[in-house]
């Protein structure tokens, strides 16, 4: 089974990847830094020299009914900021 589960393609990741080798990629739960690093050196066949997780909060959601207002929440998420050597890149882009 594999850890990522997607690229994170913004706008601002895209800025901040040109700027700063930084990308950023949405996890499993369960996956840990050293998994994590491993899985993105293996798949994209880069050097990665460091990751960040954090654990994103999902976002409050609420919709009007007959009953009223019923309120939920969406699912949170693991994210993780995969820092790459300087001389590489990840092209998200190259399939396309």
């Amino acid at each position: 089974m594999s850890i990522i589960i997607k690229p994170i393609i913004s706008e601002k990741m895209t800025q901040t990847a040109e700027k700063y080798n930084r990308y950023g990629f949405m996890v499993t739960r369960t996956a840990t830094k050293p998994e994590i690093k491993k899985e993105i050196e293996a798949v994209y066949g880069v050097k990665v020299v460091r990751v960040n997780t954090l654990i994103q909060r999902g976002k409050a959601t609420s919709r009007n009914t007959k009953a009223g207002v019923i309120t939920g929440q969406k699912n949170n998420f693991k994210k993780a900021y995969v820092f790459v050597d300087k001389e590489q890149k990840i092209d998200f882009y190259s399939n396309i």
